[in-house]
Parts: C-alpha cells; structure tokens; sequence
C-alpha cells in the first residue's frame, strides 16, 4: 500500500509538471500571436525593408514561405530569389531609409530611398493575406540631383491627411491619369490643378504647371515621346494616391510609378519613379511587371 502511495505520488507530480510546461508553451505561442496581431502591415513591410540593411532575421518571418510571387523581373520568384538577392549584397551592404509607408486594404506601398547597388529610389507595393506579405512589385530608378525648383526625388511633406477622402482621391488620379496622359484631353488639364501651385519632384521638371509644359516642349523638340497606354492599379491612404501605369518614353517599354498628393479635391504634389521593363530574355521570373490580382 506504501508503494502505491508513492508510486501514485510520482505520477501526479509528472503530470503536473508536463501541464505546467503545456500551460508554458501555449502561453508563449499565445503571447507570440499577441505581439504578432499588434504589429499593422505597414509596419511589417518597414522592418523587412530595413532588414536588408540590418540582416535582421525575424521580419523574413512575414513572408509566406509557401506563396511569395515576385513581380520584380530581375529577381527570381519566392523566397529563394529574396534570399539570392541579400547573399549578393555588395560589400558594405544595402542601406535602406523608408521615407513614406501606406497601407490601402490588403496592399502596403513604400516610398524608399536606397542604396541598393547604387543609389535608387524605389517605390515597393506588397500584398498581404491572413497577416503575411504573399507578393510584391516596385519600381526603382537611380538617384539624381534636384530639379530646378530645389527639390528632391523624396522630400515634402509626409504627413497623411483626409483619410475620409481616400476614394474620392483616388478617383480624382484615376481621371487625371486616364483624361490627360492616356487620352490626350489637354484641355481638362487646369481643372486638376490649384492655378499654378503644383510641387514637382521629378528631378527634370520644375514646379507648376508652367514647368510641366516646358518640360513637355523640351522632350518633344528632342523627338522624345512619353506615352501612358494602361493604368494596372491605383492605391492611395487619405491625401497620398500611387498610380501604376505602363506605357513607352523614347520609345522603350516603360512602367510608371506616379505617387500624388492631392489637396482640397486639387493634384499637389509629385513624386515618381520611371523605370524600363527588362526584355523577356533576361527576366528571372514569368510573373509579369503588373498583374495585380482583381
């Protein structure tokens, strides 16, 4: 009967033991979980940015292992060809400073300004499902010098605004894109605009409407031809709206990225990156430049 006592003794302090451990565990994964859930997409999207220049390993953690599409044409698809880019960094490594980050429904876009085999601009959009990043596209071009009116390919204000006014935003860019650059309606021009206050960042055009139209004269003398054909996806988070559109400059392939700032129903603000899409024959990955998902 004493050993039965004791035997009966051992097991229930086992067992204890092991629920006491399970109870552990869940509440870590529970407290994992917690931390996860409190962390927004859009911050999700900073961190794996900045972890290029960190080597930081946990935001690679939202990334869907089993479902990564990669629209980037130089960069192989899924996981392995994110991987393949961070074990070619050059020496000194990437440097990455997020300058302006967005999050509309499931789709996360990023302003960026990188050092990433030289010095870029780039602007990322990332779409999410169930909390992780399943594909990404982005536009890049090489960093230059300010326009003539000063100012650069990333400055300005930062600030989201107006967050009620979103549609109605994006909208607005929506009709300027398809009114004035893919149909030619040049007359509708002065209704997207406040007059002549229109800060431009794009580092070969100055501000105003005036300095769009010079630059529009120069181009055309130089027999250079900028054409808008396809508006793929417009996104936008209160005052800020990003266009992608593809189209032809000088006559090779080209996809725009236009990010506005609109103010009281008025286009105010530009920033873009232009970037030529790569031929078939070099590309790393079939998914195409846009195919954003309906």
């Amino acid at each position: 009967m004493k050993h039965l006592i004791i035997t009966l003794m051992l097991i229930l302090a086992i067992v204890s033991c092991k629920s006491e451990k399970q109870n552990h565990n869940t509440q870590q994964e529970e407290n994992t979980m917690e931390t996860q859930i409190k962390v927004s997409n859009k911050e999700k999207v900073v961190a794996l940015l900045k972890s290029m220049e960190t080597g930081d390993k946990t935001p690679v953690s939202y990334i869907n292992p089993e479902k990564y599409i990669q629209h980037n044409l130089a960069v192989a698809d899924g996981l392995a060809g994110f991987g393949a880019v961070l074990e070619n960094a050059p020496e000194g490594g990437f440097k990455v400073n997020t300058i302006r980050a967005f999050e509309d429904g499931h789709y996360v876009f990023t302003q960026t300004d990188y050092d990433f085999f030289g010095p870029k601009i780039g602007f990322d959009v990332f779409r999410f499902e169930n909390g992780l990043i399943v594909e990404h596209w982005d536009n890049l071009i090489e960093k230059q010098p300010a326009n003539s009116s000063g100012h650069t390919q990333i400055d300005g204000t930062t600030t989201i605004t107006d967050l009620d006014k979103t549609e109605a935003n994006k909208t607005l860019v929506l009709n300027f894109i398809n009114d004035i650059l893919v149909n030619g309606k040049m007359e509708k021009l002065q209704g997207y605009f406040n007059g002549d206050n229109y800060i431009q960042h794009n580092p070969n055009i100055a501000d105003g409407l005036s300095g769009l139209g010079q630059a529009l004269e120069t181009m055309a003398k130089q027999g250079i031809r900028m054409e808008f054909d396809t508006v793929h996806k417009v996104l936008g988070q209160g005052n800020f709206v990003l266009a992608i559109s593809e189209g032809s400059f000088a006559g090779e392939p080209t996809s725009y990225y236009d990010l506005f700032r609109v103010e009281d129903g008025k286009i105010a603000e530009h920033w873009d990156v232009m970037e030529t899409i790569i031929p078939e024959t070099n590309r790393k990955n079939t998914n195409g430049k846009f195919n954003f998902p309906n």
